[in-house]
């Protein structure tokens, strides 16, 4: 009896190991091929006067400057720096934030699938996910319309054209606008 529960505690001990083992080549990997953050990304966010007044709390994005606004009251309003949608992925729109999350994981979309057969279909929280530190999601009415504000991981492509329609924020500043956006809130997307 005793053999055997030996056997079966290194049995589950070499199990382990090679478990441990394969995550830190993984980690190693992904450290080495610069997937994992070594910080949140900069902070961008400046205080600026708009052209328009909007209700406190709005998120105002002019895709063409990649820039996010969260009005602060009346023309004041938290400018932010962000990525935006590439050539044929940018809209524009009046949707609203209909849920958040912190760490969210990331299931591409059918039509993404459909362009990238080679997505998985589930990318669980951490470095490699490409929604970053947190997801804020946009809705049209109850309707999930597949599009977010996000962080990322890929620090170069905020500023610039290159996700499928939705918004990424350096993981510094995703996380700041966080705390400020009240699930409800407009967005305006021109």
């Amino acid at each position: 009896m005793k053999a055997i529960d030996r056997g079966r505690i290194r049995a589950c001990t070499a199990t382990l190991g090679l478990a441990v083992f394969a995550i830190a080549a993984a980690v190693g990997d992904a450290a080495a091929g610069g997937l994992v953050p070594r910080s949140l990304g900069p902070r961008t966010s400046a205080m600026v006067t708009i052209e328009q007044s909007y209700a406190a709390g709005t998120i105002v994005i002019v895709s063409g400057n990649q820039t996010l606004d969260l009005v602060v009251s009346g023309k004041r309003a938290i400018r932010y720096k962000i990525g935006v949608g590439r050539d044929g992925f940018r809209w524009s729109g009046i949707v609203k934030v209909g849920r958040k999350s912190k760490w969210p994981d990331w299931r591409p979309p059918a039509e993404m699938k459909a362009r990238s057969p080679q997505l998985p279909d589930l990318v669980p929280p951490g470095p490699l996910n490409p929604l970053g530190a947190r997801g804020i999601y946009l809705y049209r009415g109850n309707t999930d319309t597949l599009y977010r504000i996000h962080g990322t991981n890929e620090q170069s492509t905020v500023g610039g054209f290159a996700s499928s329609g939705c918004f990424r924020m350096s993981n510094a500043d995703v996380i700041d606008l966080y705390e400020r956006v009240k699930v409800g809130s407009a967005v305006i997307v021109k």
